[in-house]
């Protein structure tokens, strides 16, 4: 099967791109053209490693290709760096949607972090008004062409500053006018969710959904920490719940697993794991299963009934779409529509959404996927 990540694929006579889709895990500052970090850097005088769009974007590939999650970070300084005036938050919000909308998503929540947005001069506030601004014409955009898409905001604290209360008090500050949820990111190793245990309960307090990165650049330890001290209803990555289980026996396709208390009350609870599989790869976070997406334990959680999502984490990154992630699934495990179709479910339950509107979207997919 061939996948170009500008392109579609076919499975099962259908375009995949086409299908509907829930996207839960994507960074806003992850995602741009490198075409527009190109147009905005000149315009506020940047130098760039490179000023070509396709090589830019290429650059970006090979330096997340590390196997480090720290050296992966490293990329955001130079797509952060032309996201500081409300125009360029509102131009990259405004093209993430319509990409979104291209990509056949109809639901997708955006992450980003307010507070590294504000070296030109904007307050906190108005950062996100700019990124729902952009957000607003996107959709429009996208309904024009015939594309219906909404996005929801999830305000982002850095796990290694000290700003998350009162990024929490922000986020629930908008809920209501864009944000729909709260999440720490960052650096992971060094810096558990108990360090931001006032955020979240102030989060708790006021009933507002949290998704914490757990479980990608450490270990169960960290995703216990995510959900004790961040109450987290969803898990950012948290690949590495399968440190929780021990394989006891493996004959054929059968396979025998002993689940830690950990994994047990993740699989059980039902609690999304919000799993990138290409981002896995770059940051070294399956490291201890292998170096390829087969050896990637996506496969393996999903046949326990982990509630598994597939996600992009950061497209410009990775060089990837949603189409592409689920592609590479397909080709590394040999799934089919029926597969594909029960993961977006998975998406769809877990989104940051009344009720009512998940279950729109769980008949939304159906329909889609009724071909």
């Amino acid at each position: 099967m061939s996948i170009d990540p500008n392109g579609d694929v076919t499975i099962q006579g259908v375009s995949l791109r086409s299908l509907p889709k829930v996207s839960l895990h994507d960074h806003l500052d992850g995602a741009l053209r490198p075409a527009t970090i190109i147009e905005l850097a000149d315009a506020a005088g940047i130098e760039l490693p490179e000023t070509n769009a396709s090589k830019l974007g290429a650059w970006f590939r090979s330096q997340s290709d590390s196997g480090s999650l720290v050296k992966y970070l490293k990329t955001f300084d130079v797509s952060i760096s032309v996201m500081q005036t409300a125009a360029a938050l509102t131009r990259v919000s405004r093209e993430f949607v319509q990409d979104l909308a291209a990509d056949g998503v109809i639901y997708g929540e955006v992450r980003w972090a307010p507070e590294q947005h504000l070296a030109g001069g904007l307050t906190l506030e108005q950062t996100v008004e700019a990124v729902q601004q952009g957000i607003e014409e996107g959709e429009e955009a996208a309904d024009r062409d015939g594309h219906s898409i909404r996005v929801g905001q999830l305000i982002t604290a850095m796990r290694h500053t000290d700003r998350s209360l009162e990024i929490a008090e922000l986020a629930v500050a908008f809920r209501g006018r864009g944000a729909v949820g709260f999440d720490i990111a960052g650096p992971e190793d060094g810096f558990p969710a108990s360090n931001h245990r006032a955020a979240f309960d102030y989060l708790a307090d006021n009933f507002f959904p949290v998704t914490v990165h757990a479980g990608e650049a450490a270990g169960p330890d960290s995703i216990r920490s995510a959900l004790i001290d961040g109450r987290a209803l969803r898990l950012g990555h948290g690949v590495r719940i399968a440190e929780d289980l021990q394989v006891v026996t493996e004959e054929g396709d059968e396979v025998q697993v002993q689940f830690g208390d950990l994994a047990r009350w993740v699989r059980d609870r039902e609690i999304p794991l919000e799993l990138s599989p290409s981002s896995n790869l770059q940051t070294g976070a399956i490291a201890a299963w292998g170096k390829t997406l087969a050896d990637h334990p996506f496969d393996l959680l999903y046949q326990l009934g982990f509630s598994v999502t597939v996600n992009v984490d950061n497209r410009t990154m990775s060089g990837t779409s949603l189409t592409r992630e689920l592609a590479l699934l397909v080709e590394a495990f040999e799934y089919d529509l029926d597969d594909l179709e029960a993961f977006q479910f998975n998406a769809a339950s877990a989104a940051f959404l009344p009720v009512e509107e998940r279950e729109e979207l769980v008949e939304m997919i159906a329909e889609g996927f009724d071909i």
